[in-house]
This record gives structure tokens, C-alpha cells and sequence, in this order.
């Protein structure tokens, strides 16, 4: 059974990221306990297309993985319900990691994030992210739930 989709504002309740590092737009499938289907809308207005590359913009594979990481915090979350004021959902690894094709400014990234295993607090995901259906970045991400450090 497929879950409901989350809002921006269920995403913003579940992740401690805020712009402009939030990287999920929309999820549009969970079925918890085991994928997700979410997207970011990249737009020539991100702050990296400054740099990266100037006069031909390229999304940098790095937050094609956060991205997918993202992604993967909100399927822990939807799949085991934690309260994000207490705990928060860390990157521990990101293993066999590929980039098969370029991410331009008014792509959609769908992000494709299937749980591998799961024990306890550690999470392994296979994440893929895709444009038009092509594949551009895929990765297996390894991360786990801890207690959130108090804020000073």
C-alpha cells in the first residue's frame, strides 16, 4: 500500500535542512519499509549554477548525492517516525557512487531511494536520480538515526 504524498511542509517537519541546502521539492511515493519517489526542480536560479559552471551550468554530482541522501532521511523518517527535535537522521558513507549524465538548470531530479537493509538505528539505501527517465547519478548510502546535540 503507497503511502501519501508529502508537501513541503511535511518536509520541511521531518528534515532540519532550510533553503537554500534543502534539496526535495515533493515526494511523491513512499511505501514505508521500503522506497521512496521524491523530486528537486532545478532551476538556473540555484546559487551553484554561479560558479559551477559559468555559461554552461552543471548541478555538482555532490548535491545530486545529498539530494539523494535527503531523499533517503525521508523515507527513515516515514518508515520509522522519529521526532526530529530529539533525533536526527546523519550521513555515515556513500559507496559506489556513478555520474552517467549532466543535471542542467529546468531538469527534474527524480530521486529513487529503496532501503537495502535496516538494523536498529542504521540504515543501507540504494538511491537512484534520474532526468527524463535517463539515469544521472546513483550511489548506496549508508546513514543512521542519533540523538539530536543541543543547540547553544
Amino acid at each position: 500500500m503507497e503511502g501519501p504524498v508529502l508537501d513541503i511542509a511535511r518536509i520541511l517537519a521531518a528534515l532540519p535542512h532550510r533553503y537554500p541546502f534543502l534539496l526535495v521539492d515533493r515526494v511523491v511515493t513512499v511505501v514505508k519499509g521500503e522506497r521512496i519517489h521524491a523530486y528537486k526542480n532545478v532551476t538556473f536560479n540555484e546559487g551553484f549554477f554561479q560558479g559551477h559552471f559559468p555559461g554552461n551550468p552543471v548541478m555538482p554530482g555532490v548535491l545530486q548525492l545529498e539530494a539523494l541522501a535527503q531523499a533517503g532521511a525521508l523515507l527513515a523518517h516515514e518508515s520509522a517516525p522519529f521526532d526530529p527535535s530529539q533525533k536526527v537522521i546523519l550521513l555515515l558513507a556513500f559507496d559506489e557512487v556513478k555520474f552517467r549524465r549532466v543535471v542542467s538548470p529546468g531538469d527534474r531530479l527524480d530521486l529513487h531511494v529503496a532501503i537495502e537493509r535496516q538494523k536498529g538505528s542504521f540504515w543501507r539505501l540504494a538511491g537512484q536520480a534520474k532526468v527524463d527517465g535517463q539515469l544521472a547519478s546513483e550511489a548506496e548510502i549508508m546513514a543512521t538515526i542519533a540523538d539530536r546535540k543541543e543547540q547553544k
